[in-house]
């Protein structure tokens, strides 16, 4: 599997309020949710106005800190990021991006990455190429599990193929 986008780069400490504000939670329409993602975040207004989809995330340390809200990933899945790159993750959002079918990866290179980017991810074997240069960064992949949850589209697709035979 690869995914190819293009990068969007934001900081460390990037918390759920700023990935989805907490003013949009009565939101149950998912179109509408991701219409808010990272809008609270430094730069937010010009990703919302310019992100494509399959666009990819880049960010430092603690992505998704603060509460729990699933809402953090559904929005950024729906405005198209394909997948979301970072140093690490807090514990909470990477559960509900392996729940909503959002890839993730892990890697330490990251700062290699610059916003605009062209990149080529291979979530499974825990590569990515820059596509002008040919840099090749590694990364940290998620458990075979959580792979097959995200591949599915999510824990409850995941079940019900898994389940509804």
């Amino acid at each position: 599997m690869s995914i190819k986008g293009r990068v969007w780069v934001f900081g460390d400490d990037i918390d759920t309020d700023q990935i989805y504000p907490g003013k949009y939670l009565p939101i149950t329409d998912k179109n509408e949710m991701a219409c808010h993602a990272m809008e609270g975040a430094e730069g937010g207004e010009e990703f919302i106005a310019h992100v494509k989809q399959n666009d990819l995330l880049v960010a430092g340390r603690n992505f998704g800190c603060g509460s729990s809200r699933e809402h953090a990933a559904i929005a950024l899945k729906g405005i198209g990021i394909s997948v979301v790159i970072a140093q690490s993750f807090a514990r909470i959002f990477r559960r509900n991006a392996v729940n909503t079918g959002l890839f993730l990866l892990e890697s330490d290179e990251i700062g290699l990455l610059k916003k605009g980017d062209m990149i080529e991810v291979d979530p499974v074997g825990g590569t990515i190429t820059e596509s002008e240069n040919k840099t090749v960064l590694h990364a940290q992949t998620v458990s075979a599990l959580e792979m097959q949850i995200m591949e599915a589209g999510g824990l409850l697709s995941f079940l019900k193929t898994r389940y509804n035979k």
